[in-house]
């Protein structure tokens, strides 16, 4: 039931009760402090109408009418309150009361009888002799607790009316303040609705206390960091279908243009090779001549075509893994450009990164080394493949992440230099699995830094 409420239901919920909780202790208190109360007042009210009574009749007999002075005496003090004044004279035995008495009058406004069960009042009577005339009586007095009953069940009624009319303007003031610091709530769900429908241009006003107007503001921000990520992703596809595009018509235009001319060779050379063999007596050297030319045309084709294997996907690195795929593209740059020396430094405890990443690393390196042998001028490349510090904060993978490293002593970039597709297509691959890229160009050469997060199934 409880789970159930909203937030505004449970804080006003729980306000009423506390409410609820100190006024029933308040009276609660009242009620256990009415009897020391009354008893306390009886004692009280006694004992101050017995020292009245013992100074009053102190000089009785010197009046001139005893008898009558003692008659008004006690009907002047039957007007007390809280106590009745009754002559007994021990010789005759009769009692005289006073007819008047304000509590009879006003029984019938009294307290309950339960509250007068729980307050248990007994009456006190205390006795003081008298002597009038020589003959011997006395004076009963007898406390009478309706009176402050009445009182003390008046204040509880008060208390009850006055601390719930309080209860209530402090609930109703109170609901009033949450209804008003709880409405940004409202709009804030309002607004995750609206962004999980892909309105990430909605805004929040920030509102409320300060606690409500920083998760406006921090909704608010992450609105505009969704919007923008989704922005870049669709940037990032559109990037990914022109890079394949661009791919496809290089891989068709070098097809092209080294396939066609091969191949157009090669069925020149099969012809002229047919028409010898057609002949009646052969010329074996021509036979040798063309064979010769077609199997160094078909060489050509293979190298051709490992190149544009390598270029779809690297040979040898799912089957050898990642540092003899590495080892083999370093060997074929070595092997072509020797007049630049190639240093590696491949750490024994990269570990396993995944097939998503270890291509990424084969790729970033790849693409270096052919901006280096086109552009940089370098005579010295270092390469370094280790595990990125964790002071780098890219903890994606379950088992960190790895650092490439590519350093030229080349000439650096031009001032006015723009990113090429290899770079861009780079920075975007990389950026997919959640790493960085950095590219810091001086006047001697150019360090590539790529921090690449391990796939989460490389655990």
């Amino acid at each position: 039931m409880w789970q159930k409420l909203s937030l505004r239901a449970r804080l006003n919920t729980l306000l009423a009760l506390v409410l609820l909780l100190g006024l029933v202790i308040n009276i609660a208190q009242l009620l256990l402090q009415a009897g020391p109360r009354v008893q306390a007042e009886d004692q009280s009210v006694v004992r101050l109408a017995r020292a009245f009574i013992e100074t009053l009749v102190a000089g009785l007999n010197d009046a001139p009418d005893p008898d009558a002075r003692l008659n008004r005496i006690v009907e002047d003090l039957n007007r007390l309150r809280h106590v009745s004044i009754t002559r007994e004279d021990r010789a005759v035995g009769a009692k005289a009361v006073s007819v008047y008495r304000s509590d009879v009058a006003d029984a019938s406004r009294g307290p309950p009888a339960w509250f007068v069960a729980l307050v248990h009042p007994e009456r006190m009577a205390v006795s003081v002799p008298v002597t009038v005339n020589g003959k011997s009586g006395s004076l009963v007095i007898t406390s009478h607790p309706n009176d402050e009953m009445n009182e003390i069940w008046d204040g509880i009624v008060t208390q009850v009316q006055v601390g719930s009319a309080i209860a209530v303007a402090l609930l109703l003031i109170t609901m009033t303040v949450v209804s008003r610091a709880l409405a940004p709530i409202q709009a804030i769900t309002d607004a995750m609705t609206k962004i999980e429908s892909g309105g990430y241009d909605t805004r929040v006003k920030p509102d409320g206390p300060p606690e409500l107007a920083a998760i406006c503001n921090q909704l608010n921000h992450l609105a505009v960091a969704l919007g923008d990520a989704v922005e870049d992703k669709r940037r990032l596809a559109e990037r990914v279908i022109s890079l394949q595009d661009v791919e496809r018509k290089e891989i068709a235009r070098e097809l092209h243009d080294e396939f066609g001319p091969y191949l157009f060779a090669l069925r020149a050379h099969i012809s002229s090779l047919m028409r010898i063999a057609e002949s009646h007596e052969p010329n074996t050297e021509s036979l040798r001549k063309y064979g010769s030319a077609i199997w160094e045309q078909v060489n050509a084709l293979q190298h051709f075509n490992r190149r544009v294997l390598e270029k779809l996907r690297p040979v040898g690195l799912a089957e050898l893994g990642l540092r003899e795929a590495l080892g083999a593209l370093l060997r074929l740059w070595r092997e072509a450009r020797p007049d630049i020396v190639i240093e590696t430094a491949i750490s024994p405890a990269l570990g396993e990164s995944g097939e998503t990443a270890d291509l990424t690393i084969y790729r970033i390196i790849q693409e270096a080394l052919t901006n280096v042998f086109r552009h940089a001028d370098a005579t010295r490349i270092d390469v370094t493949v280790e595990p990125a510090p964790q002071s780098l904060g890219i903890t994606r993978g379950p088992r960190g992440s790895v650092l490439v490293r590519v350093r030229d002593n080349g000439s650096g970039l031009l001032r006015d230099h723009k990113a090429g597709l290899g770079l861009v297509g780079m920075r975007e691959r990389v950026m997919a699995l959640g790493g960085t890229v950095a590219v810091v160009s001086t006047d001697s050469g150019v360090t590539i830094e790529a921090v690449v997060p391990n796939d989460e199934r490389a655990a």
